[in-house]
């Protein structure tokens, strides 16, 4: 077995934008030092999440840094540096790995029967750093068979779909860690065996994120109110949600 990354509840962490929709690194930062303040044990930076599709490549090294800077050393900071082709994702991963990240979270392209190719060229530039695959076919089609899992140069995968067939299926035929993306399977997935989660709805609800995470199942009925508010309106419901909770600005470039 693969050691993971980091177990336990990490956040896919919002980018905050000011009232002219730049970038707010320092705001960002100092969001993700209380989430780690408030219990998660991961920051994912310019994931989906991040609205990374809206960011340029400045933007994205600026939020690595301020990040980095910001939560302690033993918080691993992930660099999402997934892209519609091998060479994109590549040069992405480059910055990344040259400004602070640790480990990487690299979506699947868009329309590739055969992911390999282009995970052995994220590999090839990511300078020994821990590379995740993330399956999330809902924003990149077709995402990634469990049958090619074994080949890819990857440690560990996000699976962003919910589906716990899926899920279990992973956890059955592939021995290195699996992260729930979805917070509505969390009291499914940690007590099975999942190494941990990367939670869009960590940002506002870290604490129970943690709880549900753990196998508590009054914690996972008590998420679903804001789980359901933040998949309505992406990313702008969740980012509704954090502003209630940490006073952080709405703005956003999508959605």
């Amino acid at each position: 077995m693969v050691a993971p990354v980091f177990s336990g509840v990490g956040v896919a962490l919002v980018t905050l934008f000011d009232d002219s929709g730049d970038v707010d690194a320092p705001a960002t930062a100092d969001l993700a030092s209380r989430l780690v303040e408030a219990g998660v044990h991961a920051v994912v930076v310019a994931g989906t999440t991040g609205e990374a599709a809206s960011l340029a490549p400045e933007e994205r090294i600026r939020l690595v840094e301020a990040v980095r800077a910001a939560v302690p050393a033993d918080v691993p900071v992930v660099a999402g540096t997934g892209a519609p082709s091998a060479r994109q994702a590549a040069s992405l991963t480059r910055d990344a790995v040259d400004h602070g990240a640790d480990a990487l979270l690299v979506l699947s392209p868009p329309g590739a029967a055969d992911p390999r190719p282009y995970y052995e060229a994220v590999a090839s530039v990511a300078a020994g750093r821990v590379l995740l695959a993330y399956h999330y076919p809902k924003v990149s089609a077709p995402g990634i068979d469990v049958a090619v899992l074994p080949d890819l140069p990857v440690a560990g995968i996000k699976d962003s779909t919910g589906d716990p067939e899926r899920l279990l299926e992973e956890l059955e035929v592939w021995d290195r860690p699996v992260y729930t993306g979805s917070s509505a399977v969390l009291s499914f997935a940690g007590p099975l065996g999942c190494a941990g989660a990367i939670l869009a709805l960590a940002n506002a609800e870290p604490e129970r994120c943690v709880r549900a995470l753990a196998g508590d199942p009054s914690a996972q009925r008590e998420l679903t109110a804001t789980h359901l508010a933040a998949k309505r309106r992406f990313p702008g419901g969740l980012k509704e949600l954090v502003a209630r909770r940490f006073g952080t600005s709405c703005a956003c470039r999508m959605g």
